[in-house]
C-alpha cells in the first residue's frame, strides 16, 4: 500500500474528519486483496506494506513512523477491531468506559505497528478510529459536544450545527457519500430502520433519545441529507424554563395548575420552537403514581418525570411492505390499557380523530402537540386532521366537540435571537363562538419589542373549566381569585 506524505484532514476545526481519499484508494484496495502488483512508485511516494505482514511489528517499532493512508487505515482498524475486538466495539456504544476501552486497545495497536497520520497525534488518531469504528464518523465529536443542539449534513462535504438558537458551519466532511451513507445506516439500522433507494427516507432515534431524520437521492439532489436533533440528558423543569426566559412566572402557575387539574392542554408551535421541551416540563406536575399515562410517539423524545408511563412508538412497514404501526393504531390501542392521561408527541394526520373521542370519553388531562401558527390556527389545524380520518362529520359537530375537548393552547416560537418563547397561551371556551367557532380568551401574550410576557387585563377562566379544576384537587393561582400578589 502506498500513502502519500504530507496527507492532512480536511477541516478538523470542529471535529476529526479522514483526509479526501482519490481515485487510486479502489486501485490500492485491489491490490491489498491480491491484484496487480503496484508500479513503482513516484517521487515523494513511501512504498508501504498494508496491512503490516506478520512478525513486522518488532521491526516496525526500530524504524521511523510508519505514514498510512487515511482511509486505509480506518478499513485495516475495522476488520481488526472487528476480529480481536469486537467485545470493546459492543461495549464502546454503552458509555465512555467502553469508549475508553477501545481507544487503549487501538493506540496499542498503533504503537505496535508505528503508524501515524499526518496531522494528527497517536491520541487524537485513535480517538478518530474510535469515532470512525464505533461512533458515527465525522460528525460523532459534535454529537457529544453539549453546545450542540442540532447536527445537520447536506452531502458529504457540507456541515451544520445549532448552537443558542443559532446555525454555522462546521469544518467536519465526510469522505464521500459512501462514508456518509454508512454512518446513516449506522444510525436507523439498530430501530429496525432501512435506508436504501427504495425507501430513501428514514426516521429513528439515537440510544440517548436524539431525533434521527435521513433522506438520500434520488430524492436528495445534493446527496445525502442528515438531520439529528439532539436530546438533553436532563430534562428541562418549568423553573428552568421561566430562568431561560421561555416561561413567566405568572405563567407557569397557570398552567401548571391545568395540568394539576387535568385540563386539555394543546402545544403548538413551528419546528424546533421547544414543544417537546415545555411538554416534558409540564408533565412534573401530574400527579404521582395514581395516574397512569401512555405516551404515543413516532420517535421517542418524550422523557416524563413521571413513575407510572407505558411508553409506545409507531414502526414503519418492513421490506415487504408490511408490518406498519400507524400513531391512529396506538391511540386505539391505548384506549383499552386503562389510561388515565394519553400523551401524544404530535398529532400530525388522521389520528386527530381517535385522540378527539379519547379527550372526550373520561382521558381528561391529555396533552399533545401539533405544528400551527397561533392557538387559533392549532383549532384550524386539528380540525382538518380530525376531517382527514374520512368518517364524514359535519364541520359544526367537529368544532363543538373540540371546544368540547380542549381547554388550553401554547403557542412557543423562536425568535431571531434563537431563543424560545411562549408566545400566547389561550384558553378555549366549552361553547362555540358567535361565529360558529372555538372562541379564545387569551391569558398572556409575549411583546417581542418589549421582551415582556403580559397577562391579558381582565383574563378569567371559564367556569366549567373551575370547576374541574376544583374537582380535581387542584388550586389556581390567586390572581385568578381575584387577589394579586404583593
Amino acid at each position: 500500500m502506498r500513502a502519500r506524505e504530507g496527507d492532512s484532514p480536511a477541516g478538523a476545526s470542529d471535529g476529526p474528519s479522514l483526509p479526501a481519499v482519490g481515485a487510486g484508494l479502489r486501485r490500492r484496495l485491489l491490490r491489498q486483496e491480491g491484484g496487480t502488483p503496484p508500479e513503482a512508485p513516484p517521487a515523494r511516494v513511501v512504498a508501504e506494506s498494508w496491512p503490516p505482514a506478520p512478525g513486522a511489528a518488532a521491526a516496525s517499532a526500530r524504524a521511523s513512523p510508519r505514514p498510512a493512508d487515511g482511509a486505509a487505515l480506518v478499513g485495516y482498524m475495522q476488520r481488526r477491531a472487528l476480529e480481536q475486538f469486537a467485545g470493546l466495539v459492543e461495549a464502546a456504544a454503552g458509555g465512555p468506559q467502553g469508549r475508553q476501552a477501545l481507544k487503549q486497545a487501538i493506540a496499542a495497536v498503533l504503537v505496535e505497528q508505528n503508524l501515524v497520520l499526518a496531522g494528527y497525534t497517536r491520541d487524537a488518531l485513535a480517538e478518530l478510529l474510535v469515532a470512525e469504528i464505533a461512533g458515527y464518523g465525522p460528525i460523532d465529536p459534535l454529537l457529544r459536544d453539549d453546545t450542540v443542539s442540532e447536527v445537520m449534513v447536506v452531502g458529504p462535504d457540507r456541515v451544520y450545527v445549532e448552537r443558542e438558537g443559532r446555525l454555522e458551519a462546521v469544518g467536519a466532511r465526510f469522505r464521500d457519500e459512501d462514508h456518509l451513507l454508512g454512518v446513516i445506516n449506522r444510525m436507523v439500522a439498530p430501530v429496525g430502520r432501512r435506508i436504501d433507494r427504495a425507501q430513501p427516507f428514514a426516521d429513528a432515534r439515537l440510544p440517548d433519545g436524539s431525533r434521527v431524520h435521513a433522506i438520500i437521492p434520488p430524492l436528495a439532489l445534493d446527496g445525502p441529507a442528515l438531520t439529528v436533533r439532539k436530546f438533553t440528558a436532563q430534562a428541562f423543569s418549568g423553573r428552568d424554563l421561566v430562568r431561560l426566559g421561555t416561561l413567566s412566572g405568572e405563567m407557569l402557575e397557570f398552567l401548571a395548575a391545568c395540568v394539576r387539574g387535568r385540563l386539555n392542554l394543546l402545544v403548538s408551535g413551528g419546528a424546533g420552537s421547544g414543544k417537546t421541551t415545555l411538554l416534558n416540563a409540564l408533565s412534573q406536575y401530574i400527579a404521582g403514581e395514581a395516574e397512569r399515562i401512555i405516551t404515543i410517539e413516532d420517535s421517542a423524545e418524550l422523557r416524563l418525570a413521571h413513575p407510572h408511563v407505558v411508553r409506545l412508538e409507531s414502526r414503519p412497514p418492513n421490506l415487504e411492505g408490511k408490518g406498519e404501526v400507524t400513531i391512529r393504531m396506538l391511540v386505539r390501542n391505548a384506549l383499552r390499557m386503562r389510561p388515565d392521561r394519553i400523551i401524544i408527541g404530535e398529532v400530525r394526520g388522521e389520528e386527530a380523530f381517535d385522540l378527539l373521542q379519547a379527550l372526550n370519553t373520561g382521558h381528561a388531562g391529555s396533552l399533545g402537540t401539533l405544528h400551527a401558527n397561533s392557538p387559533r390556527d392549532a383549532l384550524v389545524r386539528f380540525e382538518n386532521m380530525v376531517l382527514m380520518a374520512g368518517e364524514a362529520l359535519p364541520h359544526a359537530v367537529v368544532r363543538a366537540q373540540i371546544a368540547s375537548a380542549v381547554q388550553v393552547v401554547v403557542h412557543l416560537a423562536r425568535q431571531p435571537d434563537g431563543s424560545r418563547r411562549a408566545v400566547e397561551v389561550a384558553t378555549v371556551a366549552p361553547d362555540l363562538g358567535p361565529d360558529g367557532r372555538p372562541a379564545l380568551a387569551t391569558a398572556f401574550r409575549y411583546f417581542p419589542g418589549r421582551l415582556a410576557f403580559v397577562r391579558e387585563p381582565g383574563f378569567t377562566l371559564d367556569p366549567l373549566h373551575r370547576a374541574q379544576v376544583a374537582a380535581a384537587g387542584a388550586a389556581l393561582p390567586a390572581w385568578l381569585e381575584g387577589v394579586e400578589p404583593a
